[in-house]
């Protein structure tokens, strides 16, 4: 990413150690357990690098589970919408949203087993011990202290380097720009909007197939006849004989099923009960859109964490609900070659009759969308508003790629399996899972009969295999440290305390080497 522009780097602060806390899955009282990390900033090709090490951010906190010792292991799992077929199941859902857009009518149908969410269940439980935990840390700079830090060094770093910062490590590394200078211009926004049917008289209704005369309706009939007397070469000799195989071609389409965009966009009648649309907005930096959305946004988050998630009135306060899905670390990307929409972290609003029902709240990285959490009106909860958000945000996956080939999968966070109310993510087909050892990706076809046995596994089967991204030369390690950027071999020079190298170590190891060279690890 740091190719197209000079970015400023990612800035983490490392907590050093395990966190035990409450499970918010089984409910265990200390069984959850998980390395973590403060991103003051980061760029998107670093945190997609993170993820596809099993890292996931809730607001500006970056954690990653200790698989082999957590209570309930979370692993990372991604869908490949290129490839994705909408199950019966799945096609239910959208019928009924469609059902009542066009005519009004509430399907009387029991979706308790269906997902509230395409996350996790209690997203203050999961990480609710590590935002204590950093409330007794004394943070000892801002982010806007950091990078006034930052651009000082910078300076002093290219004086010294003059032409040489040309080279590609040290734009990465060393060479920092202000991104309030590149979103002056505005933030991009998204909207889609369900289509509604032509009008009478200006043009054909393609959701329909084209009218056929009476005589090809008859030709076609004794095909079909054919076919089931002899499914062999004599259906092709009348094919050639009777009828042209350009005639065919619309038949033959009709009998595939319909696509996930069929199904979404499928066209409404004008007098259909209800206006619908979605509307993608950027959350950070907030754009106007978001902005002037802010309040109606949080009332439906906060009757949403107190009627689904019991929560007290006083628990989902404006506060929570900025640090937890307003504040993102990412830095707005927007380059040439990437999504209309640019890199970095949205709100994907959905209204209906002009007010909001639902949000999911996502990130659109370098090679996918990752869904971060979805909260929605209770009133709205016959729709099964967590499933067909999930359907939305694949369709939208399969859009940015139009435009990015490189953008193809669809994040879905964690998958636990020892949860069977996050079992559900697996039904979205292929998807894979992370390999917790090696970081590689796996079907989950092959997974899931070792999950049966072990709650953690290891999912590469060549046991000769290894993380191929580890660290191996931890002196080639970022730091910045009293305002200057150095390797961790320059630094380690100055500082002789075993304890904070056990530290460095492990982070390390935690984010790979490639990271390690990236990011700068913030040390006081």
């Amino acid at each position: 990413m740091a190719s197209w522009a000079a970015l400023s780097p990612s800035i983490v602060e490392y907590f050093e150690g395990e966190d035990f806390y409450r499970c918010g899955y089984c409910k265990n009282e200390s069984g959850s357990r998980s390395n973590g990390m403060w991103a003051h900033s980061m760029t998107v090709q670093d945190y997609q690098d993170l993820i596809d090490r099993g890292w996931r951010r809730s607001g500006k906190y970056v954690y990653k589970p200790v698989m082999n010792q957590t209570c309930c292991p979370q692993y990372t799992i991604r869908c490949r919408p290129l490839q994705f077929q909408p199950s019966k199941s799945h096609k239910k859902v959208l019928k009924k949203m469609l059902k009542f857009l066009a005519k009004g009518e509430i399907s009387k149908g029991n979706c308790e087993d269906e997902p509230m969410e395409p996350t996790m269940p209690t997203m203050e439980d999961a990480v609710a011990s590590d935002f204590a935990l950093i409330n007794k840390l004394d943070i000892q700079c801002d982010l806007k202290t950091l990078g006034d830090d930052l651009k000082e060094s910078v300076k002093s770093e290219e004086k010294k380097k003059g032409k040489s910062s040309e080279r590609e490590e040290s734009n990465e590394l060393i060479q920092s720009q202000d991104m309030e200078e590149k979103l002056d211009s505005g933030e991009p926004s998204h909207s889609a909007k369900v289509h509604t049917a032509p009008q009478p008289g200006k043009g054909a209704d393609l959701s329909k197939p084209p009218c056929r005369k009476a005589k090809e309706i008859r030709k076609e009939r004794k095909r079909l006849k054919l076919m089931q007397q002899n499914p062999g070469g004599e259906l092709e000799g009348f094919q050639v004989r009777c009828q042209p195989p350009s005639l065919f071609p619309p038949k033959a389409k009709s009998n595939q099923p319909k696509s996930l965009e069929d199904l979404i966009f499928e066209s409404l009648p004008e007098s259909a009960s209800h206006k619908f649309e979605v509307r993608v907005v950027r959350s950070s930096p907030p754009s106007s859109q978001f902005k002037a959305t802010f309040q109606e946004s949080y009332q439906v988050y906060k009757r949403y964490q107190m009627v689904v998630h019991k929560d007290p009135p006083d628990k989902p306060t404006v506060s929570q609900f900025t640090r937890f899905l307003c504040s993102s670390p990412l830095e707005a990307e927007n380059p040439p070659y990437g999504p209309d929409c640019g890199y970095g972290s949205f709100h994907q609003q959905y209204w209906l009759d002009g007010k909001i029902i639902a949000v999911g709240v996502i990130d659109v990285l370098p090679y996918c969308v990752s869904s971060v959490y979805l909260y929605y009106d209770p009133d709205y909860s016959f729709l099964s508003l967590g499933v067909y958000s999930a359907l939305r945000e694949i369709a939208f996956t399969r859009q940015l790629h139009e435009k990015t080939p490189q953008l193809s999968y669809y994040y879905m966070g964690f998958y636990i399996h020892s949860c069977p109310k996050m079992k559900y993510k697996g039904q979205y087909r292929p998807s894979d899972l992370l390999c917790p050892e090696t970081y590689v990706w796996v079907p989950i076809e092959q997974c899931l009969p070792s999950l049966e046995n072990s709650k953690y596994c290891r999912f590469n089967q060549d046991p000769e295999a290894v993380d191929g991204d580890r660290s191996q030369e931890p002196d080639r390690l970022q730091v910045f440290y009293k305002k200057a950027i150095m390797p961790y071999g320059v630094y380690k020079k100055q500082q002789r305390d075993p304890s904070e190298e056990a530290a460095v170590l492990q982070y390390a190891s935690l984010v790979g080497q490639t990271c390690s060279e990236r990011m700068l690890l913030f040390r006081n």
